[in-house]
């Protein structure tokens, strides 16, 4: 089986796909623009072969590597990044040297918050009412139905870049002023918890494997007010959260893929919506949960989800063994600009073992994650609360 992984390299735990398919028979092959000899030694262990781009934006140079992999191993069999950035590209590919999986024709569900809407709708679950931005008028109109707050954000973008609350008549006008080129959509503002669902199918949309992680601030809000960030997986999922991410797996079809997929939980009722507690849709995201997620994941259930998925792609089930102990693992960040209470070793001296990761963000991520962070597993919901205080206390 010929396997091509796109960006192997990012985010830095990534290689760990990569083994696990090679572990599993599978020939991976890497496309990347970082230098060979920049690339961990993990890495090049893992991968058969590594093209270099100049670009992997360069769809042009994506597709010589392609050809030149098709030429030396023959027919490409998967072709992943497990990355959001790169989905739209890895569907492109898949399309044009016909590998199985997301095609381009798929792809309007999965990265068009807009086109999202239909598939919560079917699978029975409320999502916010929106509006596709056009005009200031019709923006006050669909204000008049929803009031303000209101949520602006690319249709189809990333994470909680370039995202905005509008909260009155003069930050709306600011807006139209500086509307932005792309499709912009905007939505009634939600009160709620973000809580998700996050795992691997087979190709018949079977759930190998699920967790659930809870964020409790707003990330649009972190980003923009450039505040630190704390989120956990839960020890347990919520059976509401189970229900609402399988049935959304069937809606929108999902297959052969991680999946991660977002929820909010209400803080406060909202006609037409829910009542406080109740599950509101937010998007799906079909790739794995951002940053040292996966690892969190893994130490929070005590599985491996790099070879559940790797099992996935070269068997179609898993051998991982699930029933494994149960605990909470949660990540903390701080930002540069603050000055905390207590120092990194402080927090390292105090919290000693159960810190499982610890040390700084790549800059790409660190608008959303922070600059440098911890991440620690627990026993007690308290003791984790108490871990988060103990880092975040500023001086």
């Amino acid at each position: 089986m010929n396997f091509v992984f796109v960006s192997p390299n990012f985010p830095a735990s990534y290689w760990l796909f990569c083994a696990r398919l090679k572990a599993n028979g599978v020939n991976v092959l890497g496309i990347g623009d970082s230098p060979y000899e920049q690339l961990t030694q993990n890495l090049r262990d893992s991968l058969t072969e590594y093209y270099r781009v100049g670009s992997l934006e360069n769809y042009d140079e994506m597709v010589r590597a392609l050809g030149y992999f098709t030429f030396k191993y023959g027919k490409i069999d998967g072709l992943e990044s497990n990355n959001e950035y790169w989905l739209e590209k890895d569907a492109a590919l898949r399309t044009d040297f016909n590998i199985p999986g997301l095609k381009t024709a798929d792809m309007a569900p999965y990265k068009r918050k807009s086109a999202m809407k239909a598939f919560f709708e079917k699978a029975g679950i409320p999502c916010a009412r929106y509006h596709m931005v056009s005009t200031l008028e019709a923006a006050r109109g669909f204000v008049r139905e929803v009031g303000y707050p209101v949520v602006v954000k690319p249709d189809n973008g990333v994470g909680a870049n370039n995202t905005w609350k509008l909260r009155n008549d003069d930050e709306m006008a600011f807006f139209f002023d500086h509307l932005p080129e792309t499709p912009y959509i905007m939505e009634e503002y939600i009160d709620g918890i973000v809580t998700t669902f996050d795992g691997v199918c087979d190709s018949r949309g079977n759930i190998l494997f699920a967790a659930s992680h809870i964020t409790a601030d707003c990330i649009m809000d972190i980003v923009n007010e450039s505040r630190s960030l704390y989120y956990y997986v839960d020890r347990d999922i919520p059976q509401d959260v189970r229900d609402a991410g399988t049935r959304c797996i069937q809606s929108f079809g999902v297959r052969s893929r991680c999946f991660h997929i977002e929820f909010f939980r209400l803080r406060t009722g909202k006609p037409g919506l829910g009542n406080p507690g109740d599950i509101v849709a937010l998007e799906v995201n079909m790739r794995p949960a951002g940053g040292f997620t996966p690892d969190m994941i893994n130490y929070a259930s005590s599985v491996d989800m790099y070879k559940i998925w790797a099992d996935m792609v070269a068997f179609d089930r898993t051998s991982v063994n699930m029933d494994t102990p149960h605990q909470y693992c949660c990540y903390v960040s701080r930002r540069d600009k603050d000055r905390y209470r207590y120092s990194n070793e402080d927090v390292l001296r105090v919290y000693g073992d159960r810190i499982k990761i610890s040390g700084r963000m790549a800059d790409a991520l660190s608008g959303a994650m922070g600059n440098s962070m911890f991440i620690g597993c627990f026993q007690q919901q308290q003791e984790m609360e108490d871990f988060v205080r103990f880092i975040q206390e500023l001086a």
